[in-house]
């Protein structure tokens, strides 16, 4: 079948990453969850170097127009989140400027090894990171009856606290229905799961709170990393 020009963005591939701890590992929580600091940065000098462009999802519709498109998501809203935020300044130039997305779970923000207010109003602020919602408790949604707190109650206390939009939810353990995404469509844009492989376009019902993602492990080498972002 003929592919008309309007279509030939159909399968691009877009890598979406998923972060948990950007620090060195202590011994506390699982060790793949975590990334060194320096690690991290060399990941981000590749991006750099390879000509990725950093997308948040207020942006999604970017995706379509820059040179090679790439999401970079941090789950939980972790202290250590900072991390991320000193590295972008590091390596923002006026050829890059490197963005994420933070996925914070509301309930837990006055947490000592959380991200507090002042912290999210500055990240917001900076430019460099999107605040988003994980919910307010981080339950396994698809066990739960009490959704409108968890995806509303959240949405609206982290909105409070930065005083920008909220439109993207980052599914607890990637746990979701048909009646979570139900749920979803009501008070947000985008749903993203932990499915691994990159976003293609396919036109199913739903799909933009069906976004997979693709971990980036303590144990992932450079070269694998290379591997997940460089989609074919």
């Amino acid at each position: 079948m003929a592919a008309f020009p309007e279509q030939t963005h159909a399968v691009k591939k877009v890598p979406i990453l998923i972060y948990h701890s950007i620090e060195e590992y202590s011994g506390y929580g699982q060790k793949e969850l975590y990334v060194r600091p320096e690690n991290f940065e060399k990941q981000m000098t590749y991006l750099r170097d390879h000509g990725f462009t950093l997308l948040t999802f207020e942006r999604w519709a970017d995706k379509d127009k820059v040179n090679k498109p790439i999401f970079l998501t941090f789950d939980d809203g972790y202290k250590n989140n900072l991390n991320v935020f000193y590295i972008f300044q590091r390596l923002k130039s006026e050829n890059f400027n490197p963005t994420g997305t933070f996925f914070i779970i509301a309930d837990f923000i006055e947490r000592p090894n959380r991200l507090s207010p002042s912290d999210l109003k500055m990240l917001a602020n900076s430019g460099l990171i999107s605040i988003q919602s994980h919910t307010a408790t981080h339950p396994e949604l698809t066990k739960i009856t009490h959704d409108e707190y968890e995806l509303n109650h959240s949405k609206k206390k982290i909105e409070q606290i930065t005083g920008k939009p909220v439109i993207a939810l980052a599914y607890p353990y990637g746990d979701y229905d048909e009646k979570v995404v139900a749920e979803t469509k009501k008070y947000y844009t985008y749903g993203l799961t932990t499915t691994p492989g990159p976003y293609i376009k396919t036109g199913i019902d739903n799909e933009l709170y069906l976004l997979p993602r693709t971990y980036i492990k303590y144990s992932t080498t450079l070269d694998e990393f290379a591997e997940i972002v460089e989609t074919k």
